[in-house]
């Protein structure tokens, strides 16, 4: 997971996946590797950006809250890990499967765990959506029948 898209896309479905998952992810990939937290685990907030119609000017939408943390592995990989609202142990979890990722023992397993997180996430996702397709109401335009 060198590549910076993998790894952009691997931070993407760590930061998305629930916290049960992702404590269990990391069962079966290393229980309890040795590690030292560099930073963290920290809440703070960040401002949430938006652009009008997508593309127009940028205006701040508001604050979200965030949890960070950072650690390193004995072997000295550097783990980094980021996820929306308070779960302190959430975003330790994200930045050692992170950190587990640039290690050659363990990246085929982080790559299968990470595929597994995927596809629930989207099974979640076809869910919510099926649930609300359900609640869908279609508006028209009523003719009056005046010219």
């Amino acid at each position: 997971m060198t590549d910076t898209s993998s790894r952009r896309s691997l931070l993407r479905t760590l930061a998305l996946a629930q916290p049960a998952e992702l404590a269990a992810a990391l069962d079966r990939i290393a229980p309890d590797p040795p590690h030292t937290v560099v930073r963290g685990p920290d809440t703070g907030l960040v401002m949430v950006r938006g652009r009008v119609g997508g593309g127009g000017a940028p205006f701040n939408a508001g604050e979200a809250t965030v949890s960070r943390c950072v650690v390193r592995l004995a072997t000295g990989e550097v783990g980094f890990g980021h996820v929306m609202g308070r779960d302190a142990a959430r975003a330790r979890h994200v930045a050692l499967i992170d950190a587990l990722s640039q290690t050659a023992t363990h990246r085929g397993a982080v790559t299968a765990v990470a595929a597994e997180l995927d596809a629930l996430r989207a099974a979640r996702e076809t869910a919510r959506a099926r649930d609300v397709a359900g609640t869908r109401v279609d508006f028209f335009t009523m003719t009056r029948g005046e010219d």
